[in-house]
């Protein structure tokens, strides 16, 4: 299995092409083979992995093997606990349930600055987000959904891998360490060679 991770940035499309000619992981990636194991919107940001090996990728992006990601979520307001209980109790969206959230309150990230800063006319608050599902736009639909309109939205851990000190269009390989604690947590473990 070849893996990558990536910190995809702000205002950049999550695959290789864009009809309408926005930028895409081609500017960042010049790596043969690879895919991205699900999406991350043109407007979010953070963690993608990439990888050659199917099986990786589908068990990723399934929503039946119930595979966490970690976001970093900007909102506007001041997020309460009622809020932060109502994420964790799962909301409805459009007459459709989402699976319940980790969801906690935390302190401004310290994340990277992005190219078009979140205006500062409200006051924000930065929420702590585990799903488990992959729903279009959904965590800033849930967000919304419970008075909370998200500002900015970065991805920071796929399951066990986390974006660590990669900083915005930086890319990199995964260690083999990595690489295995990612197969026993999708349950695809493989002796070593």
């Amino acid at each position: 299995m070849r893996a990558l991770l990536f910190f995809k940035p702000f205002e950049v499309m999550p695959s290789f092409t864009d009809p309408e000619g926005r930028r895409t992981l081609k500017e960042y990636i010049n790596v043969a083979g690879v895919y991205a194991a699900g999406r991350l919107d043109y407007d979010s940001e953070g963690l993608m992995l990439l990888s050659d090996d199917g099986d990786v990728l589908h068990r990723l992006t399934d929503p039946y093997f119930n595979h966490p990601k970690t976001y970093y979520v900007q909102v506007e307001g001041v997020a309460t606990e009622t809020q932060a209980a109502q994420l964790r109790a799962g909301v409805e969206l459009r007459g459709d349930d989402t699976k319940a959230a980790e969801a906690a309150i935390i302190p401004d990230p310290g994340l990277p600055p992005r190219p078009r800063p979140v205006r500062n006319y409200h006051p924000t608050s930065w929420l702590r987000v585990v799903l488990r599902e992959g729903k279009k736009r959904q965590l800033r639909r849930m967000t919304a959904a419970v008075g909370l309109p998200a500002l900015r939205l970065v991805r920071v851990g796929i399951g066990p891998l986390v974006v660590g000190d990669l900083q915005p269009g930086q890319w990199r390989w995964l260690s083999d360490a990595e690489s295995r604690e990612l197969l026993t947590s999708l349950g695809l473990a493989r002796p070593k060679a």
